[in-house]
């Protein structure tokens, strides 16, 4: 790839990045689809796997739109996290460094929930957005590796 081709690459990446951080804001904390209104009365989880546990359990009654929306939609929001990051740094991801990055990152949302009250502050909202972020990097890694077979195999 030439070097005119990565620089475009390394803009459109810095601004798809953005894009993406400025709707994981607008989805976390203001959309009031999702329940993010300021509420008296406020629920939190800090025993790990309970909320999983309680969506799988009661598949029947939330509907299966709910907890997809809630245990799938936690890891694929935090995909492009492990995804990007990579892509718009020059320094060397590993797995260890993309896994602790996504999990700090879901902590501060997670630690901003508890304290203005909008979406509720949830443990295993951090499984999964940690697990979402590790699931972007190796995405990311695959399609590297494929990238890069694809591109020896034409020299």
């Amino acid at each position: 790839m030439s070097k005119k081709k990565r620089e475009v690459l390394h803009v459109l990446s810095w601004i798809a990045f953005i894009i993406y951080l400025i709707l994981m804001v607008y989805f976390l904390f203001f959309c009031e689809q999702l329940g993010r209104t300021p509420s008296t009365r406020y629920h939190y989880n800090l025993t790990p796997f309970t909320e999983i546990k309680r969506y799988i359990n009661h598949i029947e009654e939330i509907g299966y739109f709910g907890v997809i929306l809630n245990l799938i939609g936690n890891v694929v929001c935090f995909m492009p996290l492990g995804f990007v990051l990579p892509i718009l740094s020059r320094r060397k991801w590993g797995v260890f460094r993309i896994t602790l990055i996504s999990c700090l990152a879901s902590c501060v949302v997670e630690a901003v929930q508890l304290v203005t009250k909008l979406g509720s502050c949830d443990v295993d909202d951090i499984i999964m957005n940690t697990l979402g972020g590790l699931s972007g990097y190796l995405l990311c890694t695959l399609c590297t590796k494929i990238y890069r077979s694809t591109i020896r195999k034409r020299k």
